[in-house]
């Protein structure tokens, strides 16, 4: 990985006495962010602790001088220094006036994002989640620097709180080439949203901290007009989206539906159950476990109905080692039958539990009838990948060539849509048709899970 970060001229900024001790420090290069608020010691946060700067504490004239040299804060308490990256944000008393400051170190790390890359060659919507710090601005910034530099796209950024492309009217070189819409008020990001589709003609926006209705709606607009969206949102996990009653419609939705007596009992369930309103504005959800591992659901509906419904799903996790190289490994994710009641339009009471999968499982969580006579008829889909998903599970399966000898066909959609011919003739033969979006190991493994179970 390669990091430009400009940390120098973010320290010629603090007050003499905390510039030369940040300057000559051991473990300057893993500097966060450095705290300063009225009378207290300036403090350093690195990747693993803090300490504090200096034994003096911070006057009003330590946080004045500093104010002074850098920009403006806008409606949202951010600012930034002229042509980096880096943030300066303000804690403000009743009167409004500032009393800290977090001065956040903004890096570009060109090669941050080498474990998901082959996701945006996909061409589907991305949301990435995670807490505070955890790196979603620095992977979008360079997300906006591959999809347009390298696979040549037209790619805008809005760019709310001048994070993404710094705190200038010319962008920073991190972003490549894209182009970047500044936000007047943080209120109007989603509308600018909009204005970037109706008047620029992007094939990608991207969009960091969606966190309001508004901002959810205005995705779910540009989905549905085929834009490729990459989004950022709080959050740990996918269920903490669903909990989020503002942020749930960006996977969909969910609402309460009333079953008949007979589908409760087939489905084992009770009658009033929850289910996914519509389609998800983003079909992949990465989850930041921390800088070098994440949590990839490349088919967030199938994750999202899963979740809802108490079912068994798996999951992709990717992790990058001190060699630069990304190790897979899956994941079944165990999801309790939910029991949801609205309390202060929050949804609570959720429980899951993960079970971390080996290489193979043991066979006795399959049917071995079910497995014998499972032969597969891979349609547009890779024999590789169908061996590799069984072996996840436990088990060798049997490819046909002949579709009249199958039980099954794995399809991929959209070539499947394109032959009825095929169609008809499983049909004629009672063979039953299951599809993916994309043809992936976990959509496969998935698919067999479902089946062998």
């Amino acid at each position: 990985m390669i990091i430009d970060e400009d940390l120098d001229k973010l320290i010629e900024h603090l007050p003499f006495f905390i510039r030369e001790t940040v300057y000559s420090h051991a473990k300057k290069n893993q500097l966060i962010e450095i705290i300063l608020d009225l009378g207290r010691r300036p403090e350093a946060r690195f990747i693993n602790g803090r300490e504090y700067l200096s034994q003096k504490k911070i006057s009003w004239q330590d946080l004045d001088y500093i104010t002074k040299r850098i920009g403006k804060f806008n409606n949202d308490n951010r600012a930034g220094i002229e042509r980096t990256l880096h943030r300066i944000s303000c804690i403000r008393n009743r009167q409004f006036i500032i009393t800290g400051l977090t001065c956040r170190v903004g890096r570009a790390i060109f090669g941050t994002i080498t474990g998901i890359r082959d996701l945006l060659a996909l061409n589907q919507s991305i949301l990435i989640l995670g807490k505070p710090g955890v790196g979603k601005t620095t992977m979008v910034r360079e997300i906006a620097r591959v999809l347009s530099d390298e696979m040549e796209k037209r790619v805008i950024i809005i760019d709310t709180s001048n994070e993404i492309a710094g705190d200038s009217d010319i962008p920073h070189s991190g972003i490549g080439r894209a182009r970047r819409m500044q936000v007047s008020k943080t209120e109007l990001q989603h509308q600018v949203m909009i204005e970037a589709i109706e008047n620029h003609m992007p094939e990608v926006i991207i969009i960091d901290e969606i966190s309001t209705e508004l901002e959810s709606l205005a995705a779910r607009t540009i989905a549905e007009r085929g834009v490729q969206l990459v989004g950022t949102a709080h959050g740990n996990c996918l269920e903490n989206l669903i909990k989020n009653p503002l942020l749930s419609d960006l996977v969909g939705g969910i609402q309460y539906v009333t079953l008949s007596d007979d589908e409760a009992k087939r489905r084992k369930t009770q009658k009033s159950i929850l289910e996914r309103k519509a389609y998800p504005a983003f079909q992949i959800t990465i989850e930041i476990n921390k800088q070098t591992k994440w949590t990839v659901h490349e088919n967030v509906a199938k994750s999202i109905d899963l979740i809802l419904q108490g079912q068994e799903s798996i999951s992709q996790i990717r992790e990058l080692n001190k060699n630069n190289e990304t190790t897979i490994k899956y994941e079944i994710l165990k999801n309790d039958p939910l029991t949801f009641f609205q309390s202060n339009n929050k949804f609570e009471n959720w429980k899951t539990s993960k079970l971390q999968t080996s290489t193979s499982i043991h066979k006795n969580q399959f049917s071995l009838e079910k497995v014998k006579i499972l032969k597969i008829y891979p349609y547009s889909v890779s024999v590789d990948l169908i061996f590799q998903s069984a072996k996840i599970l436990g088990f060798k399966p049997i490819i046909i060539k002949d579709i009249k000898d199958a039980t099954i066909v794995i399809a991929l959609r959209k070539h499947l849509k394109q032959n009825l011919k095929f169609k008809k003739i499983a049909d004629e033969h009672n063979i039953k048709i299951y599809t993916i979006n994309s043809s992936t190991v976990p959509q496969i493994t998935q698919i067999l899970f479902d089946i062998v179970k």
